[in-house]
């Protein structure tokens, strides 16, 4: 199925919004983790620091990448493709660390799932939106 041209822009939109919100999100959540008080540290559980850090980082490029997208630049579908890999990578490492006995959260599963197949849909989706089609992104 393909995209209109008049619908290009409209889903271009869609998506940089879910990826700056998601984005925003995942940096306020994050960085409670890191660097808010014990409550929150408390109500993680047994997080895995280096998910927590890397997601907390990667919130930053989510909003680069959605801003990119929102501004219709083909670098920020690159961008999402990198953030989509690095985000499998970490999971497969979190996967690592769990087969090895490390104590997890349930919930590090989900939520690693969720951002794996998220960043998998942005990236094909923008990808599919800026490959070989003049005028779909700069």
């Amino acid at each position: 199925m393909q995209n209109s041209p008049s619908k290009r822009p409209t889903l271009t939109r869609v998506i940089a919004a879910v990826a700056i919100v998601f984005g925003a999100l995942t940096l306020k959540e994050g960085g409670a983790v890191l660097f808010g008080d014990g409550t929150a540290r408390t109500a993680a559980g047994h997080f895995v620091p280096f998910v927590v850090w890397f997601n907390f980082l990667a919130g930053f490029a989510y909003i680069v990448a959605g801003v990119g997208l929102w501004m219709q630049q083909r670098w920020a579908a690159w961008l999402a493709v990198g953030v989509a890999v690095a985000t499998a990578i970490a999971f497969a490492a979190f996967g690592m660390r769990v087969l090895g006995g490390g104590a997890y959260e349930m919930r590090t599963v989900w939520a690693m799932t969720l951002r794996t197949l998220l960043w998998a849909a942005i990236a094909a989706l923008s990808w599919r939106l800026t490959s070989g089609r003049s005028g779909a992104m700069r």
